[in-house]
C-alpha cells in the first residue's frame, strides 16, 4: 500500500525546501549553550582529593610576587603574608569567597541575542590564543599577523553560527607601540563582531584609555557598565604559584572599569605544572581559587572566569601538546571541577599542533573539542581556527572549524528518549501500511532541522557526484567562504560619525 500524500509531503522536494528553510532559534538542532557534562573523567571521590590539594597548596606553599596592591587587597580579606613575601590563604577563607563568588555570568553582546549565559555545564565555543602568525593556506607558509588580520578574523566570526563569541586569537605585530596595540585591538575586535570580545592589556595604564573607547562605542559610561561587551583576558600567574605582578594591576583597573575578567592559569604539564593529568589540574584549580579571592577582594561577586587552562607537553621533546588526547582530559577534567566549584568556567580545547589545516588537525580538533563540549565547559577557548600550538591562526581553519564543532555540539545535545522519538507508531505504520520505509514521511521532515547538524562545507557527495561538480577541495572552499564574507561590509562597523571621532582620539591603523 502506497503512503497517502498527507504522510509523504512531497518527497525529496519537500526535504529540499525544508532544508533550505532556517528554522526559528529555538528549534535549532544546535544551540549555544546547551547543558553538557555527561562525560566525567574523575570521579566525587577523586575531585574531592583534586580541592583538598589544592586547598594544602595555597595554605602551605601560598602565592608570591603579588603587587603592593594585591597584598592589601588579599592580606585585607584575611590572607598571610610570610617573611618569605609569599601569600598564603587559609581554608576559611576560599570557602568565604568561594561563597560570595558568581554562580551565573552573563558576558553581553552588543547584539543582545548573542549574549551568553555562563552557568553549571552549559557550553559555549569561541576563539582565543595570541598567534603571532597567520597560516598561508595558498603559499603553505606562515607570515606575521597583522591588525587586518584580527579584524578579519572578528568579521568572520561574526556571521559563524557556532562561533558564539571572540577571544582576540593573534597579535598586531604591524603595531610596534604596545599601547596602540591594544587600542588597536579593541577597535579592531569590536568594529568586527557584535557579539562578546575578549581582550588583553600589555600594562595596567593601557586599560583607561581602552575604556574610554569603549565608553564611546557603547554610547556612555553608564550604558558600558550596564551591559560590558568586552572582557579582558587576564594571565594573571605564572606557573607554578606566582602572580603575574602587572597582570594583577591590569585586573584591578579592569575590575574598577566594570570589565569582567577571565582568570587564565595557563602552565603546562611536566613544566610549569606537574606532568600528571591530576597534579596539573590541582595546581590550576589552586591559583585559580587564588584570583577568585584577589578578585572577590578588590570587588565582592565581579564577575569573573574560572580559567583553568593547564596545556599538555610532548615529554620527549618538551613542544607543547595541544591536540593530544592528554588535552583533551586535562580540559574535561578542568569543567568537572568548574562544576564542582559551582563557578562559570572556561578552558582551552580545538587547538591543533598541526601547521595546516589537514587531516592531523581535523582529529586533534575534534578530539579535544568534543570532551570538552560533554563535560560541561561554559566557555570553550581556542576552539577554531589555531595552529601550531598556538603560534599561527588560520582563517580557512575558522571557518572550516564552524563545521567540526556543529558536530561536537550535536554531540554535546546527546540522545532524547521518549515516547516520540522512540517511534513505535512510526514503525507500525511504516511496517504495516506503509512503504517499508520513514524517507518523506512528516516525522521524517520535521526532524531534519530539529535533530540534524549539516555541514556548510564538508562534502557528503558520492565520488561520481564529486567528479562531476569538478572534484572540490575543501580548505580551497574554505577560502572562497572566506573572500565572500570580507567582500561584504561589516554588520558590526560604527556609525561614520562616531568612527571619526574614535579616530580623532585614538591613532587606528586600520584604514577608514
Amino acid at each position: 500500500m502506497t503512503a497517502s500524500p498527507s504522510r509523504r509531503s512531497g518527497g525529496r522536494a519537500a526535504r529540499k525546501a525544508l532544508r533550505s528553510a532556517a528554522p526559528p532559534e529555538d528549534q535549532r538542532s544546535i544551540r549555544p549553550g546547551m547543558e553538557g557534562g555527561t562525560f566525567r573523567p574523575l570521579t566525587q571521590s577523586d575531585m574531592e582529593r583534586i580541592h583538598q590539594t589544592a586547598l594544602e597548596a595555597l595554605e602551605q606553599i601560598g602565592m608570591a610576587d603579588a603587587p603592593p596592591s594585591g597584598i592589601e587587597h588579599l592580606t585585607g580579606a584575611g590572607a598571610i603574608l610570610g617573611d618569605d613575601g609569599r601569600i598564603r590563604f587559609p581554608r576559611a577563607l576560599i570557602e568565604d569567597m568561594l561563597a560570595k563568588a558568581n554562580r551565573s555570568i552573563t558576558l553581553c553582546a552588543r547584539d543582545p541575542q548573542h549574549d551568553l549565559t555562563l552557568s553549571g555545564a552549559r557550553v559555549h565555543y569561541g576563539t582565543a590564543g595570541a598567534a603571532v602568525h597567520v597560516v598561508d593556506v595558498a603559499g603553505n607558509e606562515y607570515r606575521e599577523s597583522t591588525v587586518q588580520d584580527l579584524h578579519d578574523a572578528a568579521r568572520i566570526c561574526d556571521v559563524l553560527d557556532n562561533i558564539h563569541f571572540l577571544q582576540r586569537p593573534m597579535v598586531c605585530r604591524d603595531i610596534t607601540d604596545n599601547m596602540e596595540m591594544d587600542l588597536n585591538t579593541v577597535y579592531a575586535s569590536a568594529a568586527g563582531t557584535l557579539k562578546h570580545i575578549g581582550t588583553s592589556f600589555t600594562e595596567p595604564h593601557h586599560v583607561k584609555p581602552a575604556l574610554d573607547m569603549l565608553h564611546m562605542i557603547a554610547g556612555g559610561e553608564d550604558k558600558w557598565r550596564d551591559r560590558p561587551f568586552m572582557s579582558n583576558s587576564n594571565c594573571f600567574v605564572v606557573p607554578p604559584m606566582k602572580f603575574a605582578t602587572e597582570s594583577c594591576q591590569v585586573m584591578e583597573e579592569c575590575i574598577k572599569g566594570g570589565m569582567p575578567v577571565l582568570l587564565l592559569s595557563a602552565g603546562m604539564a611536566g613544566a610549569t605544572n606537574p606532568s600528571t593529568i591530576a597534579g596539573a589540574i590541582a595546581q590550576a584549580c589552586a591559583e585559580c581559587l587564588a584570583g577568585l579571592v584577589y578578585v572577590n577582594a578588590v570587588q565582592p561577586g565581579h564577575p569573573a572566569i574560572f580559567g583553568t587552562w593547564p596545556f599538555g607537553l610532548d615529554l620527549r621533546s618538551g613542544a607543547m601538546s595541544i591536540g593530544s588526547a592528554e588535552q583533551a582530559l586535562l580540559t574535561a577534567g578542568c569543567a568537572q571541577m568548574h562544576q564542582f566549584y559551582n563557578v562559570p568556567g572556561g578552558a582551552a580545547a580545538g587547538a591543533s599542533d598541526s601547521k595546516m589545516p589537514d587531516m592531523q588537525a581535523g582529529w586533534e580538533q575534534m578530539c579535544t573539542n568534543v570532551l570538552a563540549g560533554l563535560s560541561g565547559v561554559n566557555m570553550v577557548y581556542e576552539a577554531a581556527g589555531m595552529h601550531a600550538s598556538l603560534l599561527g591562526f588560520c582563517h580557512e581553519s575558522l571557518i572550516l572549524g564552524n563545521d567540526l564543532i556543529g558536530h561536537a555540539m550535536r554531540c554535546v545535545r546527546g540522545v532524547e528518549v521518549d515516547d516520540d522519538t522512540l517511534a513505535l507508531e512510526q514503525i507500525r505504520d511504516v511496517c504495516l501500511n506503509g512503504p517499508g520505509h520513514y524517507l518523506g514521511t512528516d516525522e521524517t521532515l520535521a526532524r531534519m532541522q530539529s535533530d540534524y547538524v549539516y555541514p556548510a562545507l564538508g562534502d557528503r557527495t558520492s565520488p561520481k557526484e564529486w567528479a562531476e561538480i569538478g572534484k572540490p577541495n575543501l580548505v580551497a572552499k574554505a577560502t572562497a567562504r572566506k573572500e565572500e564574507i570580507l567582500s561584504e561590509r561589516s554588520r558590526a562597523r560604527f556609525d561614520p560619525t562616531l568612527d571619526g571621532q574614535i579616530r580623532q582620539a585614538f591613532n587606528i591603523h586600520l584604514p577608514a
